[in-house]
């Protein structure tokens, strides 16, 4: 089994957001982590996948474009992620950025593929997903590793 990370990264910290994510996947036995930029994922990634953490800086309040041309790439699969887990992680260059904006762009988009989404647990922040201003730092990668986690159990569980 295994849970597809997908991001867009320009400057490096929503990269290191996704690999602390991956280190949580990759915790639950059973479960790996696929590590994929916007440019690199396919319709195999998603269709193989068992659970979707995608992850953007925070661009206008949304989504990087990037991140939503895959959404928009991939709408033909649609209908086969149903039912597959789904969660959002953002980052941003300020404390009132739009991070839980942006989440919210990725969660829209993951329920019109009729997802199940979940956001991080309560022994992080109980929130969206997982967010930080700038690169993550050691509370912020122990959140998003919860979340990777998170994520693996449930769709162990579902599946």
């Amino acid at each position: 089994m295994q849970v597809l990370i997908l991001y867009f990264s320009k400057g490096g910290n929503t990269r290191k957001l996704a690999q602390a994510i991956a280190k949580g996947v990759e915790d639950v036995k059973g479960v790996s982590a696929v590590l994929k930029k916007t440019s690199e994922v396919t319709k195999d990634d998603f269709l193989e996948s068992d659970g979707v953490i995608a992850g953007s800086p925070v661009y206008f309040g949304v989504m990087a474009a990037e991140l939503k041309k895959v959404f928009d790439d991939f709408v033909g699969v649609r209908k086969k992620m149903e039912g597959k887990v789904g969660a959002a992680f953002a980052t941003s260059g300020d404390p009132t950025g739009g991070k839980e904006t942006t989440m919210m762009s990725i969660i829209q988009a993951m329920l019109i593929y009729g997802m199940v989404i979940i956001g991080d647990p309560m022994s992080a922040t109980g929130h969206f997903g997982v967010a930080c201003v700038g690169a993550p730092d050691s509370k912020t990668e122990e959140n998003a590793m919860k979340l990777g986690i998170r994520v693996a159990e449930l769709a162990q569980k579902i599946k």
